[in-house]
């Protein structure tokens, strides 16, 4: 490529976890453990709580979006979320903090992929 830039289908795991391999996108269910990577944070985990809430930021609304109760902070945005090894989606938003806690939203990734016509890269 030369630019650089290479795809490795993993969300990084920060040293916390070995680096961990995409291999599709199955959508996980409700109570599925769940865990996320961000350049705030790092590598943190929890539960799928539920899915298609909206979420009410102060730029708009946001639909269809799956909470957890995985923390995050400021600058995590856009990280991603996997289960096993299926992506899940990328980090939109949430309340609280890794120290004492909270919920986070993301954005499914098929519905991403659908909507632009992309496919997953995986392993």
């Amino acid at each position: 490529m030369g630019s650089g830039w290479w795809t490795v289908p993993v969300v990084l795991g920060w040293g916390t976890v070995p680096d961990q391999l995409v291999r599709g996108s199955a959508e996980a269910p409700v109570g599925a453990s769940i865990c996320r990577s961000g350049s705030t944070t790092h590598w943190h985990c929890g539960t799928l709580l539920a899915k298609n809430e909206t979420v009410n930021y102060s730029q708009g609304a946001v639909h269809q979006m799956t909470k957890t109760s995985v923390c995050a902070e400021p600058g995590d945005s856009g990280g991603s979320f996997i289960s096993g090894d299926q992506a899940q989606g990328v980090t939109s938003g949430g309340w609280g903090n890794c120290s004492s806690g909270g919920e986070t939203w993301f954005q499914p990734v098929n519905e991403i992929l659908n909507r632009y016509g992309l496919t997953l890269h995986t392993a």
